[in-house]
C-alpha cells in the first residue's frame, strides 16, 4: 500500500511519528514535508498530496495539522478527494466504510500520538463497504462535477 504524508509546522512531529510507524508497518511512504518548524501554509502541502490521491498514484494521503481542519479543507478542494478528519477510531473505520474516504487528516494539538496512530491503524485496515453507501459517493461526485468546471 502506497500511503502520501504531509503536513504544516503544526504537525510536523505527530507527521514524524506516523512516518516512523508506517516505515515499520512496511507501507511504501512518499513524505511531502514540511521538514522545518517554520511556519508554512497548510494548503501548500494539502495540494501536493491530495493531487497525487486522486491521480492514483498512492493509495492514501494521511495530512496533518495544528488540528487537522484547515490541511483537511483544502485537500478536499481537490475532485476525488473525500478528506476526513478523525479523532477516535470509530470515525476512521466508519469513514471508510461508509464515505469511502482516502485522505485522514489529524490534529497534532486534539490527539496523542498513541491514539493518532491507533486511528491511522484503524483507518488502513477498514475497507469500504459499498452497496448503498456507493450511491452516496457517487452524489459527493455529481455535487462535484456541478461546481468543478
Amino acid at each position: 500500500m502506497r500511503i502520501a504524508l504531509g503536513s504544516d509546522h503544526g504537525g510536523i512531529e505527530l507527521r514524524k511519528e506516523i512516518l516512523n510507524y508506517l516505515n515499520l508497518k512496511g507501507y511504501e511512504v512518499k513524505d511531502f514535508g514540511t521538514h522545518t518548524a517554520e511556519s508554512c501554509d497548510y494548503p501548500d502541502y494539502a495540494l501536493p498530496v491530495a493531487e497525487a490521491v486522486a491521480n492514483k498514484e498512492f493509495d492514501f494521503g494521511i495530512l496533518v495539522c495544528g488540528t487537522g481542519i484547515g490541511i483537511g479543507i483544502a485537500a478536499n478542494k481537490v475532485p476525488g478527494i473525500r478528506a476526513a478528519l478523525c479523532s477516535d477510531t470509530f470515525s476512521a473505520h466508519a469513514t471508510r466504510e461508509h464515505n469511502d474516504a482516502n485522505i485522514l487528516t489529524l490534529g497534532q494539538r486534539v490527539v496523542g500520538v498513541g491514539l493518532a496512530l491507533d486511528i491511522v491503524k484503524t483507518f488502513l485496515d477498514s475497507k469500504f463497504e459499498g452497496d448503498r453507501h456507493q450511491g452516496r459517493i457517487n452524489k459527493i461526485a455529481e455535487i462535484e462535477k456541478k461546481y468543478n468546471k
